[in-house]
């Protein structure tokens, strides 16, 4: 295994599509993380989307079956080349969008990609940038509950209820997560903290939806049916407000100064 640290480099990133392509056909991930996006995901058809940390395509492919055009972006070389089959791809690092014009693209959605952008800050403002006014922007997370360092479950060993222990909620944070034979680092940022960013670039809230074990996975683990109000999916949806003078004052592409 590789250590922690390690996995903070872009070329780690290109040894990971095995591992991601065996995640995307978890069980859990098409009857919890898909569903929960296409309820709060609201697009029309015609639109030009940016699908960012696009893997390899598949949620992509169902959004373009909608009647939008679609336009990934990821990192990872062995997954931008699979998904280049299902619609166009920019092989790029979140949250840098410099090759893409101010206001030229309908919206944005992430979809388990955020939590592995080092700038959150910059992400909201960079898709603020791209996507016209009145534009949309639909991410799915891990809860920022269940991705705080040092928080987990602890049962109660007097009556067996499964409790949750916050660790290190209030403070942005990383923890590594394992991911095949090697570690993946997860970003920590409290509720508080993205939303406020959000709204700073310009981005208004209409949907936010928490999500703890869906009742499949729960069914197949005595363990997991304890998770089910314990949140660990969070799905959100934003509006894009024209921005005022003093946002696109501040607003810098990254790499700026």
């Amino acid at each position: 295994m590789r250590t922690p640290g390690r996995l903070e480099q872009t070329d780690d990133w290109d040894e990971l599509a095995a591992w991601w392509l065996v995640e995307v056909d978890d069980p859990a991930y098409r009857e919890e993380v898909v569903p929960l996006f296409l309820e709060v995901f609201r697009p029309r058809s015609g639109q030009v989307l940016l699908d960012l940390g696009c893997g390899d395509g598949r949620i992509g492919e169902r959004v373009a079956a909608q009647g939008v055009r679609v336009v990934g972006v990821d990192i990872n070389v062995e997954l931008v080349r699979v998904a280049s089959g299902r619609h166009p791809v920019l092989l790029k690092r979140l949250p840098d969008l410099a090759c893409v014009r101010d206001a030229a693209v309908d919206g944005a959605y992430a979809v388990l990609a955020l939590e592995h952008i080092d700038d959150s800050a910059c992400f909201f403002a960079e898709t603020a940038r791209v996507t016209r006014a009145g534009g949309s922007l639909t991410i799915v997370i891990n809860h920022p509950v269940y991705t705080a360092p040092r928080s987990g479950p602890v049962i109660d060993q007097t009556d067996g209820e499964l409790l949750w222990r916050f660790g290190r909620y209030l403070s942005p944070g990383k923890s590594y997560e394992p991911a095949g034979d090697q570690t993946i680092e997860f970003r920590h940022r409290p509720i508080g903290t993205l939303l406020t960013q959000a709204a700073a670039a310009g981005w208004s809230i209409e949907a936010a939806v928490e999500q703890g074990m869906g009742s499949r996975a729960a069914s197949r683990d005595p363990i997991l049916a304890k998770h089910r109000d314990i949140p660990h999916l969070m799905a959100l949806r934003w509006r894009r407000s024209s921005p005022s003078a003093e946002t696109r004052s501040v607003t810098r592409r990254p790499g700026s100064s």
